[in-house]
């Protein structure tokens, strides 16, 4: 994949929290009306991720006809909320909270409506309050096998205090 995001080569490794779930585990979503992974999102992707070693996640993802963007292809903004949401459940993964700055997304191949995707993502590392990750789409076969990425994404992400980010009335202490 071809990006013109810049990953710096003196980021920190990034740890795993030590009281999140363990790897082959589902990582719970962060917020039950979350659009990317809330199961009470009634026009959400639901998206469901498993927590891999170290810190990064899979997961599948069945394209809907709901999420046609093109003519039998999937719609770019949906994939990007896709990648948006893997990413974000693996960094979860560090045991923290983080919002999205930068979002960059290289488009391979058009997907198509009734395509299973195999979602990889994974934790680069870290500068100071800055997390920068990055995940990859793959079409899979009949055969449940993975063929070559049709697109693939980077995201820098930025830790912030939960409470006084979202407001102290949200409820977003649910652990992973």
């Amino acid at each position: 994949m071809r990006t013109t995001f810049v990953v710096p080569d003196d980021l920190d490794a990034p740890r795993r929290g030590g009281d999140v779930v363990a790897p082959g585990d589902t990582i719970p979503p962060h917020n039950p009306m979350c659009y990317g992974c809330g199961p009470r999102s009634p026009h959400g992707l639901h998206l469901s991720m498993t927590a891999g070693e170290g810190v990064t996640a899979t997961g599948e993802l069945l394209v809907e006809p709901r999420f046609e963007g093109g003519p039998g292809v999937i719609h770019g903004g949906i994939l990007a909320s896709v990648f948006d949401e893997s990413m974000g459940l693996g960094l979860m993964l560090m045991g923290l909270t983080a919002v999205t700055v930068v979002l960059d997304i290289d488009y391979a191949r058009p997907v198509p409506i009734g395509t299973r995707l195999r979602l990889d993502a994974r934790v680069l590392g870290t500068r100071r309050r800055q997390v920068y990750a990055e995940a990859t789409a793959t079409v899979l076969g009949a055969d449940g096998a993975a063929g070559e990425p049709v697109a693939g994404a980077h995201g820098l992400f930025v830790i912030v205090d939960p409470h006084a980010h979202f407001g102290p009335t949200r409820d977003l202490g649910q652990k992973v």
